[in-house]
């Protein structure tokens, strides 16, 4: 299969766990969030709010929430969050996409910071009471996630990442 530059894109992008403390230029922060804004979302709702903390004060205290000192040593990170009550549901079940949403922007976020050159790491494994506290988020608002941002102080691993084939993970017309 020839790859495109999606494909590339989407092999490029790597979790980065080591960060060199230089500043990450605004125009390209800018270019990050505005991939994430252009996310789609469930009937256009868009129930997600970015915050960017860059202040060392503000990410050394998003790593009292998230103990790994590479984390908070990036020079930015940004948390994602969500507004269920602004998210689309679906009226079979109830079920509310403020969470896929969320997920699909930081997604945005991810590919448009590798494409730029830049490191990112989902993160999740965070203390959400903490994470609240410290961005000041007004109830109703949850975090999906954080992700440091910065250029990477390693070079990445060239070695293909592990993953399943395309026949474990592809099935046609009905499972299994």
């Amino acid at each position: 299969m020839q790859k495109n530059s999606f494909l590339d894109l989407a092999e490029k992008r790597r979790s980065v766990r080591a960060y060199k403390p230089d500043p990450v230029p605004e125009e390209w922060l800018q270019q990050v969030l505005e991939a994430g804004r252009l996310a789609p979302s469930a009937c256009n709702k868009q129930p997600w709010r970015f915050i960017v903390v860059r202040s060392e004060t503000g990410r050394r205290a998003l790593g009292t929430a998230y103990a790994r000192e590479w984390f908070w040593k990036a020079p930015v990170v940004i948390a994602v969050c969500i507004l269920p009550k602004e998210a689309w549901v679906r009226s079979y079940d109830g079920k509310n996409y403020a969470m896929v949403d969320g997920a699909l922007a930081m997604d945005h976020v991810t590919l448009a910071a590798a494409e730029l050159g830049l490191g990112t790491c989902w993160i999740g494994a965070f203390d959400p009471a903490a994470v609240r506290e410290i961005l000041g988020l007004p109830d109703g608002v949850e975090v999906v996630g954080m992700t440091p941002l910065g250029f990477p102080d390693v070079e990445p691993n060239p070695r293909v990442r592990s993953r399943r084939p395309l026949g474990e993970t592809v099935m046609k017309e009905r499972w299994g």
